[in-house]
């Protein structure tokens, strides 16, 4: 905990409204994702259930929902406004995300699940300079390793700690975790055609870049250790 931070942990409510905003917008990207794949239609055909775009929504989908839970971890308990800020920003800018990815799957008639996480990649020069094999052979524990995501044993951590060691696990956990997102975008704007889905991975692109920025600052000013 920072030692010259003497505000009051934030009360209860505010987690509440942190669920019930993650929960609205993820309904809003219910809404406009319909709408964008709906357009879509009327110019071509729709992803198959073995394409990048498929790909790239069932797994950015399971990328983000443990951005979502760390996010939302650590905006309960952060006595940094900063951080606390930053931690919301990513809970409902990921939540919205993913509503639209699963949407995007049902109004193309796609399974939410399946094949090989990350498979979709072997192709790509993303996906080659991120470790994914030409034969595809990545286990699912092996796959999440390269997306960057925390094991059991960290999400365990994560949710132990307080104070400053949780602040600065949060940080090394989600740049990490951001850091493997980016090559999965870069993939599909590399293999991609949908134009929304190549809108969403570039913003995936921008957004996370720049938070990488502002939670290694974050690491800076509070005295993380490297």
């Amino acid at each position: 905990m920072n030692v010259h931070d003497t505000s009051p942990p934030a009360p209860r409510w505010r987690w509440w409204m942190v669920a019930l905003a993650v929960l609205g917008v993820m309904s809003l990207a219910f809404a406009i994702g319909r709408f964008s794949t709906f357009s879509a239609s009327s110019v071509g055909a729709y992803p198959t259930s073995s394409s990048a775009e498929a790909g790239f929504s069932r797994d950015m989908q399971v990328h983000h929902a443990q951005a979502i839970e760390m996010a939302m971890e650590i905006y309960r308990k952060t006595d940094d406004d900063e951080l606390r800020i930053l931690a919301y920003d990513i809970a409902t800018g990921q939540a919205g995300q993913r509503g639209e990815m699963f949407d995007w799957l049902v109004q193309w008639g796609l399974p939410q699940a399946g094949g090989p996480m990350m498979a979709w990649m072997a192709t790509s020069e993303a996906g080659h300079d991120h470790g994914v094999p030409a034969d595809e052979s990545l286990t699912d524990a092996e796959a999440e390793a390269a997306m960057g995501m925390a094991s059991s044993a960290e999400l365990s951590a994560l949710s132990a700690a307080t104070g400053h060691d949780a602040d600065c696990l949060f940080l090394e956990l989600m740049i990490r975790h951001h850091e493997g997102a980016i090559p999965m975008a870069d993939a599909v704007v590399e293999l991609g055609s949908d134009a929304r889905v190549l809108e969403v991975a570039g913003a995936i692109i921008a957004g996370q870049s720049a938070e990488i920025d502002a939670m290694e600052s974050i690491q800076a000013r509070i005295g993380c250790s490297s």
